[in-house]
């Protein structure tokens, strides 16, 4: 099975091209959208989506993301293993939260144009160099035989938050989704519900929030107030019931969230 996320969106031919090369290589491959709506260029909401959806799919799951500003410049075309899955596409960061999770990763660059659509284009990898390799691998071709193997692989900025010596997590917000949920980079074992629930508080752009709530429409009048959510990605979200809790905070991806001790 191939999986496909790009900010190709679904106007143009590209996310169709990719898929005729993949059935070019075999026929009966699976081929499964994730999204073609990754804000363009952006390549941490490209990280952070494929972090959130990757485990859902069944082991060996060949995940293909293309968001690569970078295309036709010397930046690396890569193959990413692990225990469980593979990914392919540019060497620019779009892996770099997988790996920080997945076990026994290794990464190789794509070098050995076998495997690569002739002739290939400089503005289109993703056809030419990132769907043939996706399908060979997904065939059986070991990553040996697509390049050698590299250590020297592009890493955004450590995903977890930091805990100061007084005690405070320093985190931040690492997505914000269609609805304005603003996503944190707090899991599970940074906090425990019944801690934070008791004894702490969020700060986001001066403002506190010191409600945590297990579901959306949790409470008498849940429209009133900004609240924590653990979402569905494992990440603590800030959220507001039916409205936007990005607008009311007036917060952006990369804003700091201060998890302190209630006063």
């Amino acid at each position: 099975m191939i999986t496909l996320l790009t900010d190709f969106g679904t106007a143009d031919y590209f996310v169709g091209a990719m898929k005729g090369v993949i059935l070019s290589v075999n026929r009966e491959e699976k081929i499964i959208d994730i999204t073609h709506e990754i804000p363009p260029h952006d390549i941490r909401a490209g990280a952070f989506t494929l972090l959130a959806v990757y485990e859902t799919f069944p082991p060996q799951t060949v995940h293909v993301a293309v968001v690569d500003p970078g295309v036709g410049s010397s930046r690396r075309p890569i193959l990413v293993t692990s225990c469980n899955y593979l990914f392919v596409g540019p060497d620019n960061g779009l892996f770099s939260y997988v790996c920080e999770r997945e076990k026994e990763v290794r990464v190789f660059h794509l070098t050995n144009d076998k495997y690569f659509r002739a002739p290939v284009s400089h503005t289109f990898h993703g056809r030419d160099i990132f769907a043939p390799a996706a399908a060979a691998v997904a065939s059986g071709v070991a990553p040996t035989m697509l390049g050698e193997q590299i250590t020297d692989y592009v890493l955004l900025p450590p995903i977890r938050p930091v805990r100061g010596r007084d005690g405070t997590l320093a985190a931040s917000i690492i997505h914000i989704d269609r609805f304005g949920n603003c996503i944190t980079n707090i899991t599970r074992p940074d906090l425990a519900d019944k801690a934070f629930a008791r004894t702490s508080r969020l700060v986001v752009n001066g403002n506190e929030i010191r409600s945590f709530r297990q579901y959306f429409a949790e409470g008498a009048d849940p429209s009133e107030e900004l609240f924590a959510i653990w979402g569905s990605a494992g990440f603590l979200e800030i959220a507001a019931h039916c409205r936007s809790a990005a607008q009311m905070l007036n917060a952006d991806r990369g804003d700091s969230v201060l998890v302190k001790s209630a006063l």
